[in-house]
């Protein structure tokens, strides 16, 4: 069975997580509104890490109002926190902390807490929750988080509006997968349709490959691998060099530094002589640079030169799983 992204999470992990959300500090100057505020991407990333056992959003929802129905679709309980005479904000975010720590001391199966907000308000909750053995993720708008509450999480995802660019190609997508079955013409001219667009995109993509600057890896990167590999006597699991630059840097992401996946900065590290890449039956493993050759398992003894080709390169891009866990 062909090992993903998404199922290696969920058979490797079984977190349970406590979603809080401070809803008005999610669309307050962030880019997103009560109305189009979509929790889809933030549920998506923090599924792959486990099970969402729990969900709250804290705000004054009379202002609010649109919100609702979206919220609801997910499951999330709202929490309707009134203005005081002094700031109904205030009392929003002392409601979430007390609920949150209730929760870490009376719920122990619950070991993941996710806050998103990027308020700096919440450090001395993420502390608690960190002390008492929670693992914490922070999630907010990039530009409307402070520094100090990303350093006090565990890891931290940002989120960003939709471009309207993104809706159209999504609205295409779900399009075309509904004309797939019209009929013998439509299905034709789709498939006709389809080979051009993947001739026009393989020839895109070759003239950015030949002609696209190069990606160089960060310097920070380059260190925190050098440490592990000097560290080890064997191989090293891709997933604990994530698990190390995550914990470094808890905002880390690959994509931002032009990466578009794991495997792509490790073979970039490769390429700059940084590490090795070996395969040991269908797992990939980094050692040294210098390091001698792995001595073949009893898998990959019985199979023939034919056999292990395609192996290779089906799994070029899915045995690299991201980290969840510590070590």
């Amino acid at each position: 069975m062909t090992l993903t992204r998404e199922g290696s999470f969920l058979e490797n992990n079984q977190h349970r997580i406590a979603l809080f959300l401070d809803f008005e500090n999610l669309v307050t100057n962030t880019g997103f509104t009560s109305g189009n505020f979509d929790l889809q991407p933030a549920m998506d990333r923090l599924l792959e890490r486990g099970k969402v056992v729990f969900r709250r959003a804290y705000c004054d929802w009379s202002r609010f109002k649109d919100a609702k129905g979206n919220l609801h679709e997910f499951g999330v309980e709202l929490i309707d926190v009134p203005p005081s005479t002094r700031s109904g904000k205030n009392g929003a975010d002392m409601r979430l902390v007390i609920d949150a720590l209730e929760l870490c001391y009376a719920r122990e199966h619950i070991d993941t807490f996710a806050i998103a907000s990027g308020d700096s308000d919440f450090c001395p909750l993420a502390y608690k929750l960190r002390e008492n053995g929670k693992q914490l993720i922070g999630l907010a708008v990039k530009e409307a988080t402070s520094p100090l509450f990303v350093k006090a999480c565990d890891e931290f995802i940002y989120l960003r509006p939709r471009t309207r660019a993104e809706k159209d190609k999504e609205k295409r997508a779900h399009e075309d997968e509904g004309g797939r079955g019209r009929g013998k013409h439509g299905k034709g001219h789709g498939e006709r349709q389809g080979k051009e667009q993947a001739h026009g995109n393989k020839g895109k993509a070759e003239g950015q490959k030949a002609e696209g600057p190069k990606v160089e890896v960060p310097e920070s990167v380059v260190e925190v691998v050098q440490r592990l590999l000097a560290r080890t006597t064997g191989t090293l699991n891709p997933s604990l060099i994530k698990e190390a630059l995550v914990r470094k840097e808890p905002d880390f992401d690959e994509r931002d530094h032009g990466f578009s996946s794991f495997t792509k900065l490790l073979g970039a590290l490769e390429q700059e002589g940084v590490l090795k890449r070996v395969q040991q039956g269908r797992q990939w493993y980094v050692v040294a640079p210098d390091a001698a050759p792995l001595e073949p398992t009893p898998e990959s003894k019985g199979r023939g030169r034919a056999a292990r080709a395609p192996v290779e390169e089906e799994d070029e891009e899915e045995v690299y799983p991201d980290p969840v866990d510590d070590f």
